[in-house]
């Protein structure tokens, strides 16, 4: 049985450097996710509303974490994960709720 996931977005960055420097115009952070917004996945599926992007980033620490298992370096049940935007990455914490299924 997988645990259901918290995902909370904890920072949304931007890397104004390398916008400068690299990007075709400007950028600001990511304008989908806000911070402190959650997000619940159940079944170590995608959440409704949740960025398709990011989600191809952090699905295998939410598959992890629901299936009972840590991460090396983090407190059990729970980490920290990032979507792979270059100039303007999102943060988040997955945690995993507990319930049936959990440690």
């Amino acid at each position: 049985m997988n645990a259901e996931i918290e995902i909370t977005v904890l920072k949304r960055l931007l890397f104004e450097d390398l916008v400068e420097q690299y990007g075709a115009h400007p950028w600001e952070p990511c304008e989908r996710l806000s911070e402190g917004q959650k997000f619940v996945s159940r079944g170590a599926n995608m959440p409704d509303g949740f960025c398709s992007w990011a989600w191809t980033d952090i699905q295998k620490y939410v598959l992890t974490l629901a299936r009972g298992g840590n991460m090396i370096g983090s407190k059990p049940g729970m980490t920290v994960a990032c979507c792979s935007d270059g100039y303007r990455p999102v943060v988040f914490l997955l945690r995993r709720v507990k319930g049936e299924g959990n440690q």
